[in-house]
């Protein structure tokens, strides 16, 4: 199932999500522009367990590398497609999350959802040796909180069976809901199967919900409401 659109109007221009996909493009030229170098490219900066728990692996690289990794894990991807796939799923369902938490307040939930989402998948593999890299949990959890706020919007959905192509409105709820059922489905049947962190999108989307709850309870910043009101979209009568 691919999401077309959403039928939820948001009411600010979503800055930040525009810079966060910016920065995910801006990483995959630098990704690309690697060469013979790639390999080590993404070890070093993307998610390795072991060189978290493996002692003879995690010599090889400094305090700052180890940190550094868990930011820019979540910038980088594995070809043109999963680039695409991400940032098309991020900007279908990203907007609304911003326009519901405020600006400043959606880039600190976004790389926590992502920072979440790389722990968990390092817990559950915790000696592999094989590089995770995409925004994939950052984004899911942004699908979690979506889920949370907005069940019941529509989502205009392309459905291909077999040679035909059917397009659906299907709610929210039922989208997502499919989306997790199959991370858990695959999850269940193979840890990293296809090199897809399955258990990083699931973390991801569960923290989501969770960080989306705590950060309804903390109050906006004035300057974070500054900030929207410099960015609401404006509207005209019509004539």
């Amino acid at each position: 199932m691919i999401p077309i659109r959403d039928t939820i109007r948001s009411e600010t221009y979503p800055i930040i999500n525009y810079v966060l996909i910016a920065l995910n493009i801006l990483a995959f030229f630098v990704e690309q522009s690697q060469g013979r170098n790639l390999n080590e490219f993404i070890f070093t900066y993307g998610l390795v367990p072991a060189r978290y728990s493996v002692p003879q692996i995690s010599a090889h690289f400094t305090i700052g590398q180890q940190v550094i990794a868990f930011l820019a894990f979540m910038f980088l991807h594995g070809g043109f497609f999963h680039l695409l796939g991400n940032m098309w799923f991020l900007y279908i369902f990203g907007d609304n999350v911003e326009d519901h938490l405020g600006h400043f307040r959606y880039l600190a939930f976004y790389l926590l959802c992502g920072l979440a989402s790389g722990i968990s998948h390092l817990f559950l593999n915790w000696t592999s040796q094989i590089p995770t890299i995409g925004a994939s949990g950052a984004i899911a959890g942004v699908m979690g909180a979506y889920f949370i706020l907005y069940p019941r919007a529509k989502i205009l959905t392309l459905i291909p069976i077999f040679f035909f192509i059917h397009f659906m409105k299907i709610p929210a709820f039922v989208f997502l809901g499919f989306w997790i059922f199959f991370q858990f489905l695959s999850a269940a049947s193979s840890a990293q199967a296809g090199g897809i962190a399955w258990w990083a999108h699931i973390g991801g989307f569960i923290f989501g919900i969770i960080f989306l709850k705590l950060f309804q309870l903390l109050p906006g910043m004035n300057t974070g409401r500054k900030f929207r009101n410099l960015t609401k979209k404006r509207t005209s009568r019509r004539l």
